[in-house]
């Protein structure tokens, strides 16, 4: 039987040729992430839990409703109660870095395959592939290429957690109402006009429903990544796994669930309320709004004097 060394070429490959090679560019590009993970991991921390949950209380309040404000401070109440609320503070801060990286790469590269079947057809099998490849595959690699800390757990979120916001911005752009793309073009509208004003609005909807997957990713590979020196929630798990401390662990767990639900429902909220608002309006009243800007305003229908 004919063997291939497969698993020697790549070894061959990432110690040989990548590590040496692209290490220094991969360690820059830690500083972006670690210069926001390390501010918002301050700041949250040092606002006082009861600042913080009438805040987030609000936010639930106005995007999901009054049951789900009243859930979000008693649960962040308790979780403050059984002494995990820094953890839980750095997780947070670890995957609104990881959703602000997702967007700021995800939107754009939606967009551009939105707009070319030739670019989509090389994006999709890579976002297969990332997609199928089991979590822990991400951190060996991650840690040849940025060593072990919370950082480097940052960047494998964000590689985990990139596919659904692109796939999904994609979607949404491409079921844009041809009609209404057509009206704006009979209108003088350039393409970028019609980016900002026809798609990306129309589109917002689904957008929202990929961060939420988005974030929902990202927060199940950040208790991961505590495996590789990431801080949070998850290394709280894993030392509790470690030392078989089914206490810690259960509360690490339970606090991760916690989070996971307050998340999950203000980013529904926010596409629940949009939703709630395209229906509101009629075809006319949509098409007239995004028109708008090209005229600079609408006609006065009095005589001038």
């Amino acid at each position: 039987m004919l063997e291939i060394p497969f698993a020697d070429w790549v070894d061959d490959f990432v110690r040989g040729f990548l590590v040496p090679t692209f290490r220094p560019v991969f360690r820059a590009m830690q500083e972006p992430v670690d210069f926001l993970m390390q501010n918002l991991d301050a700041f949250l921390n040092a606002v006082p839990w009861l600042i913080f949950a009438a805040v987030l209380g609000l936010i639930a309040w106005r995007t999901a409703g009054r049951g789900m404000a009243i859930f979000t401070v008693l649960a962040l109440a308790f979780i403050d109660m059984i002494g995990l609320w820094s953890e839980t503070m750095t997780t947070l801060s670890m995957i609104i870095t990881a959703v602000v990286f997702c967007i700021v790469l995800g939107v754009p590269l939606g967009i551009a395959a939105a707009r070319s079947d030739k670019f989509l057809s090389i994006l999709r099998p890579i976002l297969d592939i990332m997609q199928t490849i089991p979590s822990f595959v991400y951190l060996v690699p991650i840690v040849m290429l940025f060593g072990v800390g919370t950082v480097p757990g940052v960047i494998a979120t964000i590689i985990f957690a990139l596919p659904p916001i692109i796939r999904l911005t994609n979607l949404g752009i491409r079921n844009v109402r041809g009609d209404l793309i057509e009206a704006a073009k009979a209108f003088g509208s350039t393409p970028r006009q019609i980016l900002w004003e026809v798609q990306l609005p129309l589109a917002l909807r689904t957008i929202m429903a990929g961060l939420n997957q988005t974030l929902m990713l990202a927060l199940s590979m950040v208790v991961i990544a505590a495996l590789i020196g990431a801080g949070g929630l998850g290394l709280t798990v894993n030392t509790g796994l470690g030392r078989l401390a089914v206490g810690t662990a259960t509360a690490g767990g339970v606090g991760i669930v916690l989070l996971a639900i307050i998340l999950d429902r203000i980013t529904q909220g926010l596409g629940e309320a949009k939703k709630r608002t395209d229906e509101s309006k009629s075809v006319k009243g949509t098409v007239s709004r995004l028109l708008k800007p090209i005229f600079g305003g609408s006609r006065s229908t009095e005589p001038a004097e």
